[in-house]
């Protein structure tokens, strides 16, 4: 197991200073997915949604590994 950090840019940015234990960076990315469609979905019920904000995926030595788009994680039909 691995410790990840999930910082997130949103308006305003949110560092994460526990991490979580994941097995790989495949699972850390799908949980930054689930993140990122948790906070766009809060966006929404107030309002709005940017899809540039993102979740940044750091791994134990806090360098960037992966990032999460709000516009990523979600798919917008007409």
């Amino acid at each position: 197991m691995s410790r990840f950090y999930f910082n997130i840019h949103d308006d305003i940015c949110t560092l994460d200073l526990e991490g979580s234990e994941l097995p790989d960076l495949q699972a850390a990315r799908a949980y930054a997915v689930t993140g990122a469609r948790s906070l766009a979905a809060d966006n929404v019920l107030r309002g709005d949604l940017t899809l540039s904000h993102r979740v940044d995926i750091l791994d134990e030595a806090h360098q960037i590994v992966d990032a999460v788009s709000f516009g990523d994680a979600v798919r917008i039909a007409p």
